[in-house]
């Protein structure tokens, strides 16, 4: 029996990860420069749905 919960918990701990920081966005700032957009992934196996959070922005300055 508690074999049978210890699976049951490994399954439901493993069901939601978390990735990144990745790019998720490049655009032009209209000013000789770039905005990066930065999110962490979130994918939720159990719901089967992937998400973005902790997003960021930076600007960089393009010579």
């Amino acid at each position: 029996m508690k074999k049978i919960m210890m699976i049951g918990w490994t399954l439901l701990l493993a069901a939601c990860t978390n990735a990144g920081p990745f790019v998720t966005n490049i655009s032009s700032d209209g000013n000789s420069g770039l905005i990066i957009e930065k999110c962490q992934v979130h994918m939720n196996a159990f719901m089967g749905t992937v998400s973005n959070d902790n997003c960021t922005t930076t600007q960089i300055k393009v010579k």
